[in-house]
């Protein structure tokens, strides 16, 4: 004997699902207001505790980085580990690391000095002993390879930059007594500038246009806010481009020449481009 499948009866809709069916219930304006403190307490968390993006406006780390390159920071490996997130991947800042960090002496602007964040190498770690001969870098008697950095010509040798430490760092006139140019001789030992404890020595790959260590010395651990993952987006530009953005009227006619050469000078085969 077969048995036949039949549908079981369905209760007939009542009159108030008839006129609510199909119709989505309207968000309270607190709930709204409520979304949008979370969606921004989220975007907070990341930008300060997780990642951040930054803009090159320097040349000083040419080739590995352009005027221009806009990078995505990663905050969160190389910080000062953390009991309350026990699970993330903390590690030591190393040698040849490309690094953000906060400059450790103020720059003069507009009169004023003020503290700034800046992209370099990491060349020396603590206790090491550095030189430069020829503009080759020598850590602990050793020369290194370095083949991101501005190689050393007779057209660009100056004795500062590339006999370092060889001739002592000029003093700046707003800096304080503690400075670097007075503190230099006492790091100074046997012709090598020795590394403090807790201190690394920084400089740019384009070596012969780059402000660092060399002039303003050590950038203390506390200093370091994270490393470069990779560059989201390039766009081609001058040191004066940034260097002018001092006003509201300067910022507008930026975006607008941004908004118009978008997709011709936009540099595409820099897109997501690994910063190593």
């Amino acid at each position: 004997m077969t048995v036949k499948k039949t549908k079981a009866p369905t209760a007939a809709p009542s009159a108030n699902s008839s006129q609510t069916s199909g119709k989505a219930r309207e968000e309270t304006p607190l709930e709204g207001f409520a979304g949008i403190c979370s969606m921004l307490v989220v975007i907070t968390f990341v930008y300060a505790f997780i990642a951040q993006n930054f803009v090159i406006p320097s040349g000083s780390m040419e080739n590995t980085l352009l005027i221009g390159d806009h990078l995505v920071v990663d905050r969160i490996t190389l910080a000062p580990s953390a009991r309350w997130m026990p699970l993330v991947y903390y590690r030591q800042p190393r040698r040849g690391d490309v690094v953000v960090f906060k400059k450790p002496v103020p720059d003069l602007v507009n009169g004023r000095p003020k503290y700034q964040y800046l992209v370099k190498r990491l060349i020396g770690l603590p206790g090491d002993h550095i030189h430069l001969h020829n503009g080759i870098v020598y850590i602990n008697g050793v020369a290194q390879a370095q083949p991101h950095a501005q190689p050393t010509t007779p057209a660009n040798y100056q004795t500062f930059l590339d006999e370092f430490p060889s001739v002592p760092p000029t003093p700046v006139p707003y800096e304080t007594p503690e400075t670097w140019a007075v503190d230099f001789p006492n790091h100074v030992v046997d012709g090598d500038l020795v590394v403090p404890v807790g201190d690394y020595f920084m400089m740019g790959d384009n070596r012969h246009s780059s402000e660092d260590s060399r002039y303003w010395g050590f950038v203390p651990r506390g200093n370091i806010a994270g490393r470069p993952l990779f560059n989201y987006w390039s766009f081609k530009a001058t040191e004066a481009d940034y260097d002018n953005l001092t006003t509201l009227h300067a910022r507008l006619a930026w975006i607008g020449h941004v908004a118009l050469h978008f997709f011709t000078d936009t540099r595409w085969l820099r897109t997501f481009h690994v910063i190593r």
